[in-house]
């Protein structure tokens, strides 16, 4: 996730428009905390996921929801489309296969559930920052957005609704079976498993918790498994004697390199079991890498890219390019206007801020494989923490499938990352 500086960004066309006001002086409290109990209760009366998250994380949830322009959610829209109609073309995908692990060659059929693609509210409208192929907190916003009540219902008399928040799990459940069928047709979808290293020590576990809740609901048998607690064998993947049909890959290890995700790369490059995301989607999508190709005019020019796609990418996406022996002189002298990401990254971890660099940092980001992103500040959000007014910093992430937006919604945060721990902040909930 990119990083800023605590400056805010400049007012750009449309500064001081309805939206931006409320999101400077609403200090509203839109979430129903009653609700947001009863959408996070889980079956068995001993495992509470209200009081858990309450309990261990409190700054998951925010209570305040984020207001968003029609405008810019369509022109989020209108650049997720742009990249996935460059995404399909046969140059990019070969432009691409050329830093991609082997593993990544071979396309299973999935698509890729969970898809985040992660925008800065910048001057000039949405900035693409990065896409995720395994976004986290689709399962928990959706219960976010069914808790939510109406704010400051005066202003907002033209807003456009997003997808009504009953439908979410519907949709999110549809994704994997549509993936699944992508590479299995009609057989039934049976066991699925979710899967990551040490699950219920992940920071997100609640939201593995309500995953599992939506496929037993639909009738699809779901255990949250850690990766190396699974077995290949008689051509298939087992978790603890279950023969498991599809995987929900929550891991940030890509293309499954790690010596603890052997047995789930054997089923995977056998084409036994169902993975997604998978490695194939990682590096047509998530390689930091790629947004240099997103971001070249000449070499979209070259693909024969139609001009106004062209245009989109190049409006709505910062500028990005590989750190190279050839340029990492004069990126170092233009630091302070870069963030550097590395190639792989995930989840802001080695991540610099280009005026933050050391020397030392320096030379070792010329070392590996690196990019440099235009710097983009974060938009702002107004709210009440013990009745003191603050100001957070504002990442908008549309969760989507195929190309369909199934949900906006953003974080709040303080600091240099989307970190989970700013009093007030966390996931909230957006008002289109």
């Amino acid at each position: 996730m990119q990083t800023d500086s605590p400056e805010s960004p400049p007012c750009g066309p449309g500064c001081g428009s309805a939206i931006e006001t409320l999101n400077r002086v609403c200090f509203c409290r839109t979430v129903d905390q009653t609700l947001l109990h009863q959408q996070l209760l889980a079956e068995q009366p001993d495992a509470d996921l209200y009081e858990h998250i309450l309990a261990t994380r409190p700054h998951l949830l925010s209570n305040t929801a984020v207001f968003l322009s029609q405008r810019h959610a369509v022109e989020m829209r209108s650049l997720i489309e742009a990249v996935d109609q460059v995404v399909a073309t046969p140059a990019y995908q070969q432009h691409i296969m050329g830093w991609a692990r082997p593993i990544a060659r071979r396309p299973f059929g999935p698509l890729g559930a969970c898809m985040g693609f992660d925008f800065h509210l910048g001057p000039d409208g949405p900035q693409l920052i990065e896409i995720n192929t395994n976004a986290g907190g689709a399962w928990l916003n959706a219960a976010l957005a069914r808790a939510q009540m109406p704010c400051c219902a005066n202003l907002l008399e033209d807003s456009a609704a997003q997808p009504p928040p009953s439908s979410l799990e519907d949709r999110l459940f549809a994704m994997f079976r549509d993936e699944w069928a992508l590479q299995r047709g009609d057989t039934p979808l049976e066991t699925v498993a979710i899967v990551d290293d040490s699950p219920t020590e992940q920071y997100l576990y609640p939201e593995f918790c309500l995953a599992a809740r939506m496929f037993l609901r639909h009738g699809v048998r779901a255990v949250i498994a850690d990766a190396g607690s699974l077995r290949y064998a008689e051509g298939r993947l087992w978790h603890e004697g279950t023969p498991i049909d599809l995987v929900y890959n929550r891991l940030t290890d890509f293309t499954l390199e790690s010596p603890d995700h052997v047995a789930l790369r054997n089923a995977y490059e056998a084409g036994t079991v169902v993975v997604t995301p998978n490695p194939h989607t990682y590096a047509m999508y998530a390689d930091k890498r790629n947004l240099t190709a997103l971001t070249d005019e000449k070499l979209l020019r070259q693909w024969r890219i139609p001009e106004p796609t062209i245009s989109t990418l190049l409006r709505g996406i910062p500028h990005t390019v590989a750190v190279t022996p050839e340029n990492a002189d004069a990126l170092w002298q233009q630091r302070r206007h870069f963030f550097f990401k590395p190639a792989s990254g995930y989840g802001s971890k080695a991540t610099y801020r280009g005026n933050k660099l050391t020397k030392r940092v320096w030379t070792a980001i010329r070392e590996d494989a690196y990019v440099a992103q235009s710097r983009i500040p974060p938009s702002e959000r107004g709210v009440l923490v013990d009745g003191e007014q603050t100001t957070l910093k504002v990442d908008l992430r549309n969760y989507v499938y195929a190309g369909d937006v199934q949900l906006i919604a953003a974080r709040l945060y303080q600091g240099q990352t989307t970190n989970f721990r700013t009093p007030g902040g966390g996931f909230a909930s957006v008002f289109v």
